[in-house]
């Protein structure tokens, strides 16, 4: 039996020996909307600074995963947190817009400047290049780190409890403060 909350659902878990054993997950409708909200915040079109959308996208993921941190979401997260690194690498791309300027960005991480040559002349689309090792290797998961970007997963791990260390141990073994 499927049945929904507002913006959750619950849905059998699948683990051997377990019957009648339910899980708490997110509702498709929210999953929706979150991807829509965070395609409109990474569109290509939208002229603001990586920083600045940076910031954005961490107020709504971060109210996000807050909200659902107590559903199972691990695994969709993952691939949700793949996509838009794509979506960042292509708003990138995009913003270097010139083949001359392409170029140069990609010799400063360190990519040869004959590969570099090529690799900005390409007539792959912006997305094809944004998922190929052309931006993989230059734009990396490290560097859009130090650029402010907080994944999906590394929020869900801090604020989930199934992750907290307290959420596993038996309540007796806690501390326990006397009130007066």
């Amino acid at each position: 039996m499927n049945f929904e909350l507002p913006g959750f659902g619950f849905v059998p878990d699948y683990r051997k020996g377990q019957r009648g054993v339910y899980q708490l997950v997110t509702g498709k409708k929210a999953w929706a909307r979150l991807k829509a909200r965070l395609k409109r915040l990474t569109r290509k079109t939208t002229s603001i600074s990586l920083s600045r959308r940076l910031s954005k996208l961490r107020a709504v993921t971060r109210g996000w995963v807050e909200y659902f941190r107590l559903a199972s979401i691990h695994q969709k997260l993952k691939t949700l947190d793949a996509w838009l690194r794509n979506r960042l690498r292509y708003c990138i791309w995009h913003a270097w817009k010139k083949p001359e300027r392409k170029r140069k960005n990609l010799i400063r991480p360190g990519i040869d400047r004959h590969q570099a040559y090529a690799w900005s002349r390409t007539r792959m689309g912006g997305w094809a290049v944004a998922r190929s090792p052309i931006l993989r290797t230059t734009i990396t998961v490290d560097k859009l780190h130090k650029r402010g970007y907080q994944s999906l997963v590394e929020q869900y791990k801090q604020r989930a409890p199934q992750f907290s260390p307290l959420f596993n141990e038996p309540p007796y073994t806690r501390p326990v403060r006397t009130v007066v």
